[in-house]
């Protein structure tokens, strides 16, 4: 799905609409025990409560593509006949009516879940949308559908456990302690089936959420899907990447390469939100290639970035530049120093050898901060830059 068809559907999570029949749950305490399970009608429910559920059910929608939102994909084989899709289908055409097979589903998340010391809750909410479309000549949207949407979503919310705190009661004219009760979180993981791909149902896919970029939580992901190959964590990317770097360009990864790498993906990932496309990002390996070349990389360096890349990405050779760096911070560690430097001024750092020994030199343009003191700079060819790398624990921030 992209991100436009992901805003369509999110759409539908209004608390006006009145779409999705019922709520219904699974409360599971810190020992995997079910406390109950629930059915709640949404009708039923008070415009406050039923905003509330809605709010959350579209957390599952949310996030960016690629980091938050994960495609999952089946096999052909899983979707002829399987368990684990055949749960999944009976649970979307039967608008999730089913109480068996929700139990089932139920239980093989408890099964696999593990949230430590905190309870949760899981809940599931179904949706027939009737897809309108555009006559042909026409900006104008159809009244009228000719085809119909249904799916469901599932997410899980962690139960934050109760606190006391001080109340004013007005009667007493006075603060007493009271509990706030067990309060439901956003969820920390979900997903939607099917997927609406090209404004049409996709039973070949799921779209799944993940709260965290650095966890895709492969446990629910393999209690529900029951996948062979898994998608990779936001952060787990990055780490693959940086890894892939170091292990094949060795004594060629200078500093000068990955300035030349983060400053020319933060070019693409700029061009590509200036495009405004609704797909996930996406830069194919040639194009890493190419930088890597331009950088003066050798080409037996080059190939073994390629086989090292296609191993830890298991194959894949389009990659979320997203997940390759950060964006908003072009960081350097050492033994002894740490530097933050915005990626706008990387490009003026470089490594010099004095007196046989190394250091890192950042162009300053104006005055230095050292523990909230401002502080001087010597006239002179030196002021021109700072060495780092003198002192245990220092850190510097440009």
């Amino acid at each position: 799905m992209n991100r436009k068809e992901i805003r369509e559907i999110k759409k539908r999570f209004s608390p006006d609409m009145n779409n999705f029949g019922h709520i219904y749950g699974c409360y599971v305490n810190a020992a995997r025990e079910i406390i109950t399970y629930m059915d709640s009608p949404t009708m039923l429910m008070e415009n406050e409560e039923r905003e509330m559920y809605m709010k959350t059910l579209k957390k599952v929608l949310s996030g960016a593509l690629g980091r938050n939102l994960l495609d999952v994909e089946f096999s052909t084989a899983q979707v002829e006949d399987s368990d684990e899709h055949r749960l999944l289908q009976t649970l979307r055409t039967s608008h999730l009516s089913n109480e068996t097979m929700r139990k089932i589903l139920f239980q093989r998340i408890i099964d696999s879940v593990d949230m430590g010391d905190t309870g949760y809750v899981i809940l599931l909410a179904a949706d027939a949308y009737d897809v309108p479309y555009k006559d042909s000549g026409s900006d104008e949207w159809s009244e009228e559908s000719t085809d119909q949407f249904e799916y469901f979503v599932c997410c899980l919310c962690p139960v934050k456990d109760p606190k006391g705190a001080l109340r004013y009661l007005a009667e007493e004219k006075n603060f007493r302690g009271v509990s706030t009760g067990s309060i439901l979180g956003a969820p920390d993981m979900g997903f939607m089936f099917p997927t609406f791909d090209d404004r049409m149902t996709n039973i070949y896919q799921a779209l799944y959420y993940t709260r965290s970029s650095a966890d895709v939580h492969s446990d629910f992901l393999k209690a529900v899907f029951n996948l062979d190959k898994l998608p990779m964590a936001a952060n787990t990317q990055k780490n693959a990447f940086d890894s892939a770097l170091a292990d094949s360009l060795k004594d060629e990864c200078d500093i000068d390469v990955v300035k030349a790498l983060h400053s020319q993906i933060g070019e693409k990932i700029d061009l590509l939100k200036e495009a405004k496309s609704d797909e996930a990002p996406e830069i194919h390996i040639n194009e890493l290639e190419e930088i890597l070349m331009k950088s003066g990389t050798s080409d037996e360096a080059i190939e073994k970035f390629h086989e090292t890349c296609k191993q830890y990405f298991e194959g894949e050779e389009f990659f979320n530049p997203e997940n390759l760096i950060n964006r908003r911070q072009f960081k350097i560690e050492t033994p002894e120093v740490n530097v933050s430097v915005d990626p706008e001024h990387a490009f003026g750092i470089r490594t010099e050898v004095i007196d046989g020994r190394s250091y890192l030199m950042i162009p300053i343009s104006e005055g230095i901060t050292v523990n909230g003191v401002d502080v001087s700079i010597p006239d002179g060819s030196e002021s021109d830059a700072v060495g780092a790398g003198a002192r245990e624990g220092e850190e510097t921030e440009a």
